[in-house]
């Protein structure tokens, strides 16, 4: 029967189980839809019904001694009576209140060295007796010196136990970094005395080599090689006296620069002086200069032990570039040619100038077109001049020597931008300054000599920094 029924809807076109009940109200098929609606409807109920509820767990109500221990541990306003913050476990009898906290049997702190700090300021501010302070000094002075004490100095400090509050905390010990090479430890001893113990520093003190191609800017490499700005600002200071950078250095060179560097055993880096520097230009002479004690006083050779400063220095100021040479010259202001009696050199504002021999500040103010302006005698025949200056380093009546600051690069007077301008007079006519070629200087001779020429060589067989291999020695 059911299969008749079946076979008989399904040829039915018009027999749907799913209709809009919206559509064609009470025809045939609206109401075999509603009867399946109603169907499904009820059976959905029916079983809803015969489904048994999930087991709830409702929570107890806390008793009131539950309710008070918990009260310290929830957060709630005081103003409505509640205990926040109190302690949880009530006091018992056995419990003795004390009349003050008790103290830590020691203390372990690092105390740093500030701005207007000295060593005894320090242990004051840390917790330390004068007493102990003074046995402090007392065994410290002798084996350093705590005026040179560098800013940011670390103290490590451990502090005892005391009888009351009302004294301070016995110095148990106490470390710190006397000298690069030198750490100083205090203890106390069984008598209760402070001692002293000194704890050297193994430091290598094999100094730093370097090459590097020179590229757009020398001073620029040897910062990116990792040599420190001022020692970079040597270099370029000191090649000056022997190399005209304008026309006497390519992009191509090589710079060859050794500066002293101590390296403690603990990691520390510390760099000295410039001791070698060198210009490898290819397809002209090489330049190599090394500093050398003469006289008393340091100062930089050449290879075959002749001074390097001698004469005038052609460029007085750090990494410049020649922007206007000497002679006639159309004036970018007056807008007229007229005679260029010195050379210009472009540089950011505030680049250090340099006198370009010894001599006597023979002005130094506001003079004219060159705007900030100091002149230097050499002597009775030689003149400097240096224009444009954003500000002096320097006096009227003062003694300068050569590659001394003088002044800072700047734009006053008649300027278009920051510049030196630099001129020479030679018996009172100017001189073009990058064609002056001054003889006379110092020449090592006898066994200072010998001894320049191994020193050289040691520079030479320094292993460079990066893995490159010394170069070779020369006799």
């Amino acid at each position: 029967m059911l299969e008749r029924l079946a076979r008989r809807l399904g040829s039915d076109k018009d027999f749907r189980l799913a209709v809009d009940l919206g559509d064609r109200i009470g025809s045939r098929t609206w109401w075999l839809g509603l009867a399946a609606c109603t169907s499904l409807c009820g059976a959905a109920l029916a079983l809803a019904l015969a489904v048994p509820p999930l087991p709830q767990f409702a929570t107890k109500r806390l008793s009131p001694s539950q309710r008070e221990a918990w009260a310290p541990l929830g957060l709630a306003p005081l103003a409505r009576g509640a205990t926040t913050g109190y302690p949880a476990i009530p006091i018992a009898g056995r419990v003795v209140p004390l009349a003050e906290s008790p103290e830590r049997p020691r203390v372990e702190l690092t105390a740093r060295l500030g701005g207007s700090d000295s060593f005894e300021s320090v242990l004051r501010r840390a917790g330390v007796g004068r007493d102990d302070i003074a046995a402090a000094v007392a065994l410290v002075r002798p084996a350093a010196n705590l005026g040179a004490l560098p800013r940011g100095a670390e103290f490590d400090l451990v502090l005892g136990r005391r009888e009351t509050k009302s004294v301070p905390r016995p110095l148990e010990s106490l470390g710190f970094r006397a000298a690069f090479d030198l750490k100083l430890a205090l203890s106390r001893a069984a008598d209760g005395a402070l001692q002293l113990k000194r704890i050297p520093i193994a430091v290598d003190s094999t100094p730093l080599r370097v090459q590097g191609l020179v590229g757009g800017s020398i001073e620029r490499a040897l910062r990116a090689a990792g040599i420190p700005a001022a020692r970079a600002s040597d270099f370029v200071r000191t090649m000056a006296y022997a190399v005209d950078f304008q026309h006497g250095i390519g992009r191509r060179d090589r710079f060859d620069i050794v500066i002293e560097q101590d390296r403690a055993e603990t990691g520390e880096v510390r760099h000295g002086d410039l001791l070698y520097a060198a210009l490898q230009r290819p397809g002209r002479e090489a330049i190599e200069l090394g500093r050398w004690t003469f006289g008393g006083k340091p100062q930089f050779f050449r290879a075959s032990g002749e001074s390097a400063r001698k004469g005038l220095m052609q460029t007085p100021v750090d990494g410049a570039r020649l922007t206007s040479g000497f002679g006639m010259r159309f004036h970018p202001l007056l807008a007229y040619s007229r005679m260029h009696q010195g050379v210009d050199f472009g540089a950011s504002w505030g680049t250090p100038i340099y006198a370009a021999a010894n001599g006597v500040v023979g002005f130094a103010g506001v003079h004219g077109g060159h705007g900030n302006y100091v002149q230097l005698r050499h002597n009775k025949e030689l003149i400097t001049g240096y224009a444009h200056m954003s500000r002096f380093a320097v006096r009227p009546g003062q003694t300068v020597s050569q590659g001394q600051v003088i002044g800072y690069v700047g734009s006053t007077g008649l300027s278009t931008g920051p510049h030196l301008h630099y001129e020479v007079w030679l018996r009172g006519r100017p001189m073009n300054p990058m064609q002056l070629k001054f003889i006379g200087g110092t020449q090592l001779s006898g066994q200072q000599l010998g001894q320049f020429f191994a020193f050289m060589n040691r520079m030479r067989g320094l292993a460079i920094s990066g893995g490159g291999a010394p170069a070779p020695k020369r006799s």
